[in-house]
């Protein structure tokens, strides 16, 4: 890889692509599988737990890049409700890491100049109650922000969250609240996580990482019926580069503009 960051000719393919990204229509919603941190530590001999250090870099790092090309909304699929299977010193490792990065965001110049919103999204009080206070906090601290989003999905499964939006309509139906009748699509998604006053929209792209060709219970109310883009790459996510990204994205606003990259 390190080959290929040397070689002029990619330099000059990732400004190309970056230039006809600018060019084009936005892609505005962006929602990642973060998928083979484990996979690509385990090839290399390293520990699991220093592929999800590495991942947690990538991530750091698409960030920036979804600011170059005008992202507005950043949802990562950070930890699902099926991960809670996992064993207990991977599981403690990974709510610290998820913890410290809460921490760093809620600190972040990055995030305070940029004027990033950041929110978890998913079944947070399933989560350790320290990890909780912290993603309270770091929420709370950039809660005005409205320039980007970033959503990290945690204690998340598509399936329950649709469950716990009909369950919360049920319960305002049988309150008097709303008639059923006034259930509508944007009434079920003002109930979708996180249940804020500003829903997750539609995706226009998910990215998957680590060569598996599935979404995973990712999002599908905001991803089925909508125009999304899927773009399935091969790199695990700790070697997932920047031109894998913008491939990415020019996937999406090809796919939207039914022209040719």
């Amino acid at each position: 890889m390190s080959f290929i960051l040397r070689n002029p000719a990619y330099t000059f393919y990732e400004r190309l692509l970056k230039t006809r990204i600018l060019a084009g229509e936005p892609v505005e919603h962006v929602a990642i599988i973060q998928d083979g941190n484990r996979r690509f530590a385990m090839q290399r001999g390293l520990s699991t737990y220093l592929g999800h250090s590495l991942g947690a870099e990538t991530s750091e790092m698409v960030m920036d890049w979804c600011l170059e090309v005008g992202v507005k909304h950043l949802t990562l699929y950070t930890f699902s409700t099926e991960n809670f299977e996992r064993d207990e010193k991977e599981k403690s490792y990974l709510f610290d890491l998820i913890k410290n990065k809460f921490i760093e965001l809620k600190r972040s110049k990055r995030i305070h100049g940029n004027q990033i919103r950041v929110r978890a999204i998913g079944r947070v009080e399933m989560l350790p109650l320290d990890l909780q206070e912290e993603i309270c906090r770091t929420e709370e601290a950039t809660r005005e922000y409205e320039m980007m989003y970033l959503n990290v999905a945690l204690a998340y499964g598509g399936q329950r969250e649709l469950v716990d939006a009909a369950r919360s309509l049920a319960r305002q139906v049988s309150e008097g609240k709303i008639r059923a009748e006034d259930v509508n699509e944007d009434l079920i998604a003002s109930h979708l996580y996180p249940q804020d006053g500003i829903s997750v929209p539609k995706v226009d792209l998910i990215i998957r990482t680590g060569g598996d060709y599935r979404t995973s219970n990712f999002l599908p109310w905001q991803a089925n019926g909508n125009e999304c883009a899927a773009y399935f790459c091969a790199p695990y996510w700790p070697e997932f580069r920047k031109i894998d990204f913008l491939r990415a994205i020019r996937t999406a606003q090809t796919r939207a503009s039914g022209q040719q990259a």
